[in-house]
């Protein structure tokens, strides 16, 4: 606002590339939140319920939404609160790391619902874990324990 008007010379070429640079540097800086997904059927067996539930698990601490979807065939369709019960198990579980975005709605054949991870819960989780390993830090360490176990002297002999 100076009277007279005030200009700056620059050179373009490089106002341009600095404000890539500005941009690119922002873009690293974001947090991506990718959706994925696990399917899950009404008769599913507990050993693939719970490599399932595991999987989805570590997608949560990654930071991922989940969004899990019962698959109905045939008559099963009729039957949606077994595929509601088997989201309210999942949900259950994972009660502490996750929380539900959207409840379990029927979407034609597949019942649909979406967790989050929760914030809140993995502070807590990470605090819980800095204090276990102060804790360890300061336990005194007994003398005598381990000792021997290394292969340096001769084996005893045993009768």
């Amino acid at each position: 606002m100076a009277n007279p008007p005030v200009c700056r010379i620059m050179d373009y070429g490089k106002f341009k590339f600095d404000e890539a640079q500005r941009a690119k540097e922002s873009r690293r800086k974001a947090v991506h939140v990718g959706i994925k997904e696990m399917k899950y059927r009404p008769k599913i067996g507990s050993g693939d319920f719970e490599t399932k539930t595991r999987q989805v698990a570590k997608f949560l601490d990654d930071g991922h939404k989940v969004k899990l979807t019962i698959m109905f065939r045939g008559r099963e369709v009729f039957h949606p609160e077994l595929g509601k019960r088997i989201l309210d198990r999942v949900a259950e579980q994972l009660g502490d790391s996750a929380k539900v975005e959207f409840e379990p709605r029927l979407d034609g054949r597949n019942m649909v619902m979406v967790l989050a991870p929760d914030k809140r819960a993995r502070q807590s989780a990470a605090a819980r874990a800095v204090r276990q390993q102060h804790e360890e830090a300061e336990a005194p360490v007994k003398p005598g324990v381990g000792e021997g176990i290394s292969g340096d002297g001769p084996a005893p002999q045993g009768g």
